[in-house]
């Protein structure tokens, strides 16, 4: 999202709570509708990144300068390559034409204003036109749509599956759709604007006022621009996207966007047919059915449309921002419409708040959450030493019912990369939570695009400050220069070391679709292990199974000490696997070198294991 990590958690809560306060449910732990049969693993690539060979990397460069990837880079080559690494869909962030620095006026594109852009290339979040793409992405702007169409085409050819995004709670300031399907009209188009709300309308309104722009840095970095003015025509002024009400936003607010209306009055009550108790346990289809013939409002339907628009595209999923700022009554709507065209549909939302979770999974019908304030947090707070692994235990717990639908990652456009100071300190030490992260659920991993070649986002791009991967400006991402080699996708440049990173994340990816066990039952066998004076402070382990597959878990989140230990399998562990005394082998399924043996005695299992600095084992027992 837009400078999301900037924003305080109050500002963030107040809105939430304000606008889309939610009821606390008991929920039924049923099984879900539908269960995968393998993991799902999905590749996330800022789009306008992927393919850029330039490397010069100048703050605020403009396109010129700094260089840009197409959709066209995304050859077969490339998503064979993709797919090798063990994908099963490819997220394309930043697709739906969004606002930015630079005159395409010859394909009758407004120009937008660099006081409401953030950087020159614009954030993927403040969407311009919904029913286009982004001009930058495209050989030729005039054919941007039928580029993107291609690259749909070519993916699924390859065997993977797309997401894009779509971002319901706001849009761009200056949003002018141009490419409206025939009966389509703009947002804001017929609402009326002198009063602060009203349900059909698409936005909120501060009459009578106009919009203030926010103090804070200059513009382009104080290079001449015609539209840089201290003005933006907005009159009366709109709400601001994360919620703010004031007509001169703070630096810190998503100013170059405003908020989306969905029937949510200023007081936070809800101006909309509300979910029958009991819905928590209805199919989508129940959910689609409920919704015919019920009066929504406007907004509703014009996101359903668009989202419906892209389907029809071959578009197989979405991922939608900061989906707890939108009532789950909406998404119920949304979603269930998607799945009557789509069963299949990949639906991924973005919400921070644990005590909202199931809501939106049961209620609001989306697949799959970000797990970020649990384990993702969690991880990271381990590999800096500020957390005991064993606090992975009690999340799980706290999981066991939604756990499917938790999606775990590590590194993602909004977050520091996880190979840079701020976050592990180096690739090597990431290893262990990749695979804690890959292997703990049932749930879809996703990696985002670098990652597997120790990319550290190391450059100021401007706008976009070092440990991310610039979201907002012109720039290369070097690590992942090197594996594209100048387009031949063959990691030719790739060091020693980033080479066997790469290999790493391939041969762990590609386990952890084809594995049984990561589909199966989980249960945690750290606390048996406590007790063992030689099991250090930094290990962790737990175990995986199905009725073919019986896997034990082992990560050392220590960069420094090397352990050796007899690891203990507890009888609970040792009676669901239904194993008779005696010696089993183990076998590492990584690299197949480390061996070691599971002798049964008694009903128990003890296993000698010798475990390397930021090393991990899955074992298979045989």
């Amino acid at each position: 999202m837009i400078s999301k990590r900037l924003i305080t958690a109050g500002i963030t809560l107040t809105v939430l709570f304000s606008a889309c306060k939610t009821q606390d449910l008991k929920m039924s732990t049923a099984k879900e509708e539908t269960a995968a049969e393998k993991k799902v693993v999905v590749y996330q690539v800022f789009t306008r990144l992927f393919g850029n060979k330039n490397q010069t990397n100048k703050p605020w460069g403009t396109i010129e300068e700094n260089g840009v990837g197409k959709f066209n880079d995304f050859t077969d080559k490339a998503l064979h390559e993709i797919k090798d690494l063990g994908v099963t869909y490819i997220w394309y962030t930043g697709v739906p034409h969004h606002a930015l620095v630079r005159d395409y006026t010859a394909y009758g594109i407004s120009n937008d204003d660099p006081e409401v852009v953030k950087g020159r290339a614009g954030s993927p979040y403040a969407v311009k036109d919904y029913y286009n793409v982004n001009p930058d992405l495209a050989v030729d702007p005039a054919k941007r749509l039928e580029e993107f169409e291609a690259l749909i085409k070519r993916t699924h050819n390859a065997g993977l599956k797309v997401i894009i995004d779509i971002v319901p709670n706001h849009i761009a300031r200056k949003y002018e759709g141009k490419s409206n399907p025939v009966g389509v009209k703009d947002f804001g188009a017929d609402d009326d604007v002198s009063v602060e709300y009203k349900r059909d309308n698409n936005f909120y309104y501060i009459p009578r006022e106009h919009f203030e722009i926010p103090d804070g840095d200059i513009p382009l970095n104080g290079e001449k621009n015609p539209l840089v003015d201290g003005k933006f025509d907005e009159n009366p002024a709109k709400w601001t996207g994360n919620g703010s009400r004031k007509v001169k936003p703070d630096q810190n607010d998503w100013y170059e966007t405003v908020k989306v209306n969905y029937g949510v009055r200023p007081d936070g009550s809800k101006d909309f047919p509300e979910l029958p108790a009991g819905f928590d346990q209805k199919s989508y289809k129940e959910h689609f059915a409920f919704w015919q013939e019920k009066d929504v409002p406007d907004s509703w339907k014009k996101f359903r449309d668009i989202a419906l628009y892209w389907t029809a595209k071959g578009v197989d999923g979405f991922r939608y921002d900061m989906a707890e700022m939108v009532p789950y009554e909406f998404w119920s709507y949304m979603n269930s419409s998607i799945k009557m065209k789509n069963p299949n549909a990949f639906l991924l939302a973005e919400v921070y708040n644990p005590n909202e979770y199931r809501n939106y999974i049961r209620l609001g019908k989306m697949d799959y959450l970000y797990d970020k304030v649990e384990t993702y947090d969690k991880l990271k707070d381990i590999i800096q030493g500020k957390s005991s692994p064993d606090e992975l235990n009690d999340i799980q717990k706290r999981m066991t019912d939604i756990e499917h639908h938790m999606l775990h990652f590590l590194d993602n456009h909004d977050e520091q990369r996880l190979a840079s100071p701020e976050f592990a300190g180096s690739p090597e030490r990431g290893k262990p939570l990749m695979v804690v992260s890959a292997t703990l659920s049932t749930s879809p991993t996703m990696i985002y695009f670098g990652q597997e070649v120790g990319e550290a986002g190391n450059e100021d791009a401007g706008f976009g400050k070092r440990s991310r991967t610039s979201i907002f400006d012109y720039i290369g991402v070097p690590n992942h220069q090197r594996w594209m080699n100048e387009g031949k996708f063959d990691g030719g440049q790739l060091s020693e070391s980033e080479k066997q990173l790469r290999d790493f994340y391939k041969r762990l990816l590609n386990f952890t679709i084809n594995s049984s066990a990561l589909m199966g039952s989980f249960e945690e066998i750290q606390s048996a292990n406590r007790q063992n004076t030689n099991y250090d402070a930094l290990l962790y382990s737990y175990v995986r199974w199905s009725e073919k597959q019986k896997l034990i878990v082992i990560a050392n989140f220590s960069s420094e000490k090397e352990s050796e230990f007899e690891l203990k399998i507890p009888s609970s562990v040792i009676s669901k696997w239904n194993l008779k005394d005696g010696s089993y082998v183990l076998v590492d399924k990584l690299y197949s070198v480390s061996k070691t043996y599971l002798n049964v005695k008694n009903g128990e299992g003890l296993a000698r294991v010798k475990i390397k600095p930021s090393e991990s084992f899955i074992y298979e027992v045989n």
